[in-house]
């Protein structure tokens, strides 16, 4: 599916590519109004997000553009709002056809999964579970190893994405985890978080190439650090933007 972002901010572009690719988007930017408006036809989007800060004259223009051809169920688009977007302004959105608003301070977690929420409900996106799940970047330092049960064979890999519920797994050896079967508990694991390591209770949701993990417990006070360090993505993603930025200064 096709997702058309209209904005000219790098790190709200950042954000949300970060935390819509799990719902199975391509990402198509444009930093223009006129020229997403002219390239509409051959973009073919699936939906749109727009910012109503960078374009506060145009954006009116584009909803107008899109929703004489494309349905708000055909092609959802979302808006992003500012601290200036009026009570009024809300209201011209909604009679325009827009499908939802949203805040662009994206080191907000409720309103990242408040924009994955709107585009599920109007799209097929691949799992319905993803919503508040979010693509695992190196810089966030997720990381599972687990002792698989019956032969003890150590499990090492990669953590794909993640979400307050589970996550996904790609090992580095598919080959060890032949004997994991569905619905089997993991008991002996290691669960990186940022600095800290946990020891949850996984059950294999799903198996295969990429296989899908649930949480079942966590040891006394550690699923409140895991949680307190969801919720703080946002804002390692933001300072992560900055030391990218300064680096490229220099």
């Amino acid at each position: 599916m096709k997702l058309l972002l209209v904005l000219s901010s790098k790190k709200i572009y950042f954000h949300i590519s970060l935390y819509v690719k799990p719902l199975g988007f391509e990402l198509l930017w444009y930093r223009q109004a006129y020229k997403a408006m002219d390239n509409i036809d051959e973009i073919d989007p699936n939906a749109i997000i727009i910012s109503a800060r960078d374009f506060p004259r145009h954006w009116k223009t584009v909803v107008q553009f899109i929703r004489h051809e494309r349905s708000r169920q055909a092609c959802p688009i979302i808006l992003l709002r500012g601290t200036e977007f009026t009570v009024d302004e809300a209201s011209k959105a909604s009679f325009l056809g827009v499908s939802g608003l949203v805040t662009e301070n994206m080191d907000n977690i409720n309103e990242i999964i408040k924009l994955q929420g709107i585009l599920t409900r109007y799209l097929a996106t691949d799992e319905k579970r993803q919503v508040g799940r979010f693509k695992v970047e190196p810089w966030q330092r997720f990381g599972f190893v687990f002792n698989c049960p019956g032969d003890n064979t150590l499990i090492t890999g990669e953590i794909k994405d993640i979400s307050s519920m589970g996550f996904s797994f790609l090992p580095d050896n598919p080959f060890f985890m032949k004997d994991a079967v569905l619905n089997m508990e993991l008991r002996e694991c290691s669960f990186r978080t940022g600095d800290l390591f946990l020891s949850p209770v996984c059950r294999i949701a799903r198996t295969g190439r990429i296989a899908s993990l649930e949480f079942i417990s966590f040891p006394p006070g550690e699923k409140d650090i895991f949680n307190k360090y969801m919720e703080n993505l946002p804002l390692l993603g933001l300072n992560h933007l900055e030391k990218i930025r300064k680096l490229g200064a220099t």
